[in-house]
């Protein structure tokens, strides 16, 4: 079958370091690689993304940073000039503008996206019957949006989220690697005895990071462990003063946010995830393809991130004591550890290859587009 390159507008409110937003950046990417006319409009300007947009074109919305993620002013006139054939949105605050898009841009295919396990806006639940198609990046949340918001099986298609830091070509060279994994543990204060559980994500209530501490500080007092939090968020100075009033500030790092995982996803050795919200977490798949085994609570689309009881273990959401206690078995296990890694790796990189969701994202553009604008026999 012969394709033809489409003009793809990329839609979202501001370019912050969640994983949507690196979602929207790599597919940008690949999306451009592959021979098709992509942009991006935002509705603020700035985001600690930018940098990695590269030569992307990008539109801003507001004239300086207003901190207001749903102002968007100028939405409509400015993809009317763009003249797109597909829009995707990506984000809450973007779908929710998809009443608005699909009726001023009748040519365009408008397709939204489920990435949140969180409850829907209203304007986002109004839009949803207005766009020709929306991808969920879980079967849970594809579901959900059967069952729970009304659509219909045929309007909604599932495409996992790729994987953003696949592993850096050093990682094949064992002495590399290894040197790299000591000398950051050292400087974060993790002796080679240590084992370092890793938690990368903002820091929300919804990500639930007090129950990482929380279940931390149940462990017992003979392990060895070192808890670090790679992120930033309105929960930090909650989960700070929590690890100080527990007794175990001194095995817990907030390292901020981090352009670049990958280093940390070296030096630990397992990920760890309490969230009460998720759709496909982005943290669990870098993190498995680095060869980590996962402790993760069982949020919406957690167990579609990894293989119970072989690459991880998942446990009851908002229960500490069951958190801690698969926290133990783990760190007390490096040989169940070791077996682990390769699993994970394999997993990991096979099921959420890059190159094969792009694929399965332009394969459903080029169907939807062809059924908006019959081609000519």
């Amino acid at each position: 079958m012969i394709t033809v390159p489409l003009r793809i507008r990329l839609v979202q409110d501001v370019l912050r370091s969640g994983g949507t937003e690196r979602q929207t950046v790599l597919l940008a990417h690949a999306f451009r690689s592959a021979g098709h006319d992509v942009g991006l409009v935002t509705f603020r300007p700035g985001g600690v993304l930018t940098s990695t947009l590269g030569d992307i074109p990008r539109r801003v919305l507001q004239p300086f940073d207003l901190r207001l993620n749903w102002f968007a002013p100028r939405l409509v006139s400015t993809l009317r000039r763009e003249r797109p054939d597909v829009v995707l949105l990506m984000g809450r605050m973007a779908n929710s503008r998809g009443t608005s898009i699909a009726a001023a841009l009748p040519s365009a295919v408008v397709i939204g996206t489920m990435r949140t396990g969180k409850k829907l806006p209203a304007a986002f639940r109004r839009s949803l019957p207005h766009m020709a198609h929306i991808v969920a990046n879980s079967a849970e949340s594809a579901r959900s949006l059967v069952a729970t918001y009304g659509l219909a099986p045929d309007r909604v298609s599932v495409i996992h989220n790729a994987l953003v830091f696949p592993p850096e070509p050093d990682d094949r060279n064992t002495n590399i690697a290894d040197s790299a994994r000591a000398a950051l543990r050292a400087t974060l204060g993790a002796p080679p005895s240590a084992v370092v559980l890793l938690c990368v994500g903002m820091l929300r209530p919804e990500k639930n990071q007090r129950a990482l501490i929380e279940a931390a500080a149940r462990l017992p007092s003979a392990l060895d462990w070192r808890l670090w939090f790679v992120g930033e968020g309105p929960a930090r100075a909650e989960c700070t003063a929590l690890a100080t009033r527990l007794g175990i500030a001194e095995r817990v790092r907030f390292l901020g946010f981090q352009s670049d995982p990958r280093p940390l996803y070296r030096a630990a050795d397992l990920a760890v995830l309490a969230s009460r919200a998720e759709s496909l977490s982005n943290f669990l798949i870098e993190a498995q393809a680095h060869g980590l085994p996962v402790v993760a609570a069982r949020a919406t689309g957690v167990d579609e991130c990894i293989q119970e009881n072989i690459t991880g273990t998942l446990v009851a959401p908002d229960d500490p004591i069951a958190l801690a206690a698969a926290l133990a078995e783990w760190i007390a296990a490096p040989a169940r550890r070791a077996e682990a890694a390769p699993r994970a790796i394999s997993f990991a990189r096979e099921a959420f290859a890059p190159a094969a969701r792009a694929r399965a994202y332009l394969d459903l553009f080029h169907r939807l587009h062809r059924l908006h604008r019959p081609q000519k026999v």
